[in-house]
């Protein structure tokens, strides 16, 4: 049986990447969730966050904004989801760049 891919999902804990992250881990990916540290002072979104860990998922703490705690995740898998909000569409850019640098996603 072929290994399967590692998974980062970006905008995890938001209305449609949380399900991403699920579905992810369900279908046995290794699946990395991209959070940003202040999400613990967010008790929703920390919720969101333990679930995940029960799944199984590994927490990648680090910021879209920052591009070095990016390339550090996506240096970790080798497919990268993002289900940022509309209102971070443009954000889109760095991240395709992120990818580029990285050099493992195909």
């Amino acid at each position: 049986m072929a290994e399967k891919s590692r998974v980062l999902v970006i905008g995890s804990t938001g209305c449609i990447g949380k399900f991403i992250v699920e579905a992810s881990a369900k279908f046995g990916h290794p699946t990395f969730a991209l959070v940003r540290e202040s999400i613990l002072s967010d008790p929703a979104k920390a919720n969101i966050a333990e679930g995940f860990k029960s799944l199984g998922v590994n927490l990648v703490y680090g910021d879209i904004y920052d591009q070095e705690s990016l390339l550090t995740a996506i240096k970790q898998v080798d497919v990268v989801i993002s289900a940022v909000g509309q209102t971070q569409v443009e954000i889109q850019d760095r991240i395709v760049a992120a990818i580029k640098a990285a050099g493992n996603i195909k």
